[in-house]
């Protein structure tokens, strides 16, 4: 029995080496899926960030749950983004693993909100991590489990 999950184990290893030398078509979509949620969140558009969701997504965010994607647009993200200036990601780092019709995808990265005000207010900056769960429904590939969390970065260690 160990003998068997050890060549399973090696042959799942290997075939994950071989794919993370060129990424697979439905990685590249699910990548192209990701991709776009973040810009449309640097554009403050929420409309546009609703067509990466499936309509019966789950969204959870700073240890909150907030319901379906329109209901956090509603709720939550779309009054941030009509507050702020600007919302940038830099240092993006991402994982995609796909299965069958199911992607599974973690995201490492910084952001820079800055206000209207600038003066009054100073950005805000932070280290985010997202984890996501896609489906794949009639070809086309969508968040259904989003979670998000970030934190102030820390300092450089001297």
């Amino acid at each position: 029995m160990l003998k068997k999950l050890v060549v399973v184990f090696v042959a799942a290893w290997a075939m994950a080496g071989a794919a993370t030398a060129q990424p697979s078509a439905d990685e590249a979509a699910v990548e192209a899926v990701l991709s776009g949620y973040r810009r449309a969140v640097e554009a403050r558009d929420g409309d546009a960030a609703a067509r990466y969701f499936w309509p019966d997504s789950q969204v959870f965010e700073q240890g909150g749950v907030e319901g379906d994607f329109a209901t956090y647009l509603t709720h939550h993200l779309g009054p941030e983004l009509r507050e702020i200036a600007s919302f940038d990601f830099d240092g993006l780092e991402t994982d995609v693993e796909v299965v069958g019709d199911l992607a599974y995808a973690s995201e490492v990265y910084t952001y820079e909100i800055t206000f209207p005000e600038a003066a009054a207010r100073a950005p805000i900056s932070r280290r985010g991590v997202a984890t996501s769960v896609l489906q794949r429904r009639g070809g086309a590939w969508r968040i259904v489990v989003y979670h998000s969390s970030a934190r102030a970065p820390r300092p450089p260690a001297n």
